[in-house]
């Protein structure tokens, strides 16, 4: 069993008075680590949010209800929390009636879990984020070599969790995560009203990773208005499929101030949204896979350290660009990647980006840096 680094957090945080709740796409592990976390307890009850019986028992939750409900468990566990109404109202029935039963909630799109429980918890609940698995976890799980030689295979299939166990059946498995479970919580929503333009949408966005993405040409090649795309892209983003980093802007008249690049959380989605599986040595776009990953999985050590870094790139008007930009306590620090190890040694800072912020660290990152970038 892979080990994920979030359980120990999560662990730490059971019996300390909050809700948890944990948010990530579908299929990402959230039932997996709670299923070896709290499987075979008897003292758990576990209830699944897709059910319709679930939905209607909490459609009229009262105090009573609670404690009957819940007779001598100590720990409720919701899967799908977000597939029932009003939840944030329930969880905090439960969590100020029954303060001695640990409430844990999974939702696999974070703006409508966190939209039912936001207000209704605050103060109450602490958050986790699960993404697939990360370069770290799966060092842990077998070792630094073996991982770093696997780096190809992972740019090309990903993280997912059932892909990284199903060697040999990377393409069927992502064939049925993309089919089966990467839209079915989007096209839910009333707001997403061409659910076929939705899903090319994705398919040009995944043309588009370490790209400047502008709404207006993508709306023209997808025939959607800038607006409906920036909506889609931002229901698309808090489904964890993709992620938004903006342009970094200090000093320079010439810097770009309101550009954006988009890239995909895990690599096998956007290769099976596109339908491409060739070996990094055969593809065109490898810079641009090996950007985003690095980039993703440089966010996914952030976001689980909880880390408070702010994220950017930096580009001006001379097309002069650094792939990411982070400051942290006042420091800022440069990136480059390059798959290409020769490239990489050769890659200096950009001397318009030296000259106006001398104090950043520049470093170049290419496969035979990964480790001390992410580990």
């Amino acid at each position: 069993m892979i080990e994920r680094f979030q359980k120990r957090k999560i662990k730490e945080t059971i019996g300390k008075g909050k809700a948890i709740m944990i948010m990530g796409a579908r299929q990402v592990g959230k039932s997996t680590l709670l299923s070896e976390m709290f499987g075979g307890q008897k003292e758990v009850m576990w209830m699944n949010g897709d059910d319709a019986d679930v939905r209607q028992l909490f459609s009229g939750m009262t105090s009573t209800r609670i404690r009957a409900l819940l007779g001598g468990c100590r720990c409720l566990v919701i899967d799908e929390a977000q597939r029932i109404p009003d939840i944030g109202l329930r969880l905090k029935l439960i969590t100020d009636q029954v303060p001695d039963v640990q409430v844990v909630a999974t939702g696999s799109s974070s703006f409508e879990l966190a939209a039912r429980v936001g207000e209704s918890l605050t103060g109450r609940k602490r958050t986790f984020r699960m993404f697939p698995l990360t370069y770290g976890e799966m060092v842990a799980h077998t070792n630094l070599l073996e991982e770093h030689r696997m780096l190809p295979h992972r740019m090309v299939y990903g993280y997912y969790p059932e892909v990284v166990t199903s060697q040999g059946d990377e393409r069927a498995v992502l064939r049925e995560l993309t089919d089966s479970y990467l839209y079915k919580d989007i096209l839910m929503l009333d707001s997403i009203s061409k659910p076929d333009r939705l899903i090319r949408l994705v398919q040009a966005l995944a043309h588009q990773i370490g790209e400047l993405v502008s709404y207006n040409e993508v709306g023209q090649l997808v025939g959607l208005d800038p607006k409906t795309v920036e909506r889609y892209v931002d229901v698309l983003e808090k489904c964890y499929i993709v992620f938004r980093v903006g342009s970094f802007s200090r000093n320079l008249r010439n810097e770009l101030k309101m550009s954006r690049k988009i890239y995909f959380w895990d690599l096998g989605i956007r290769n099976a949204v596109i339908a491409n599986f060739q070996q990094v040595e055969n593809r065109a776009d490898t810079g641009a896979l090996w950007e985003n990953f690095a980039i993703s999985e440089r966010m996914k050590c952030h976001y689980m350290r909880e880390d408070f870094v702010n994220t950017w790139f930096w580009r001006t008007q001379q097309q002069k660009e650094i792939d990411l930009i982070e400051e942290a306590d006042g420091r800022l620090n440069a990136f480059e990647f390059k798959w290409n190890s020769v490239k990489a040694q050769r890659t200096k800072v950009p001397d318009s980006f030296a000259r106006t912020y001398p104090d950043a660290v520049f470093t170049v990152v290419s496969p035979d840096d990964i480790d001390d970038f992410l580990l």
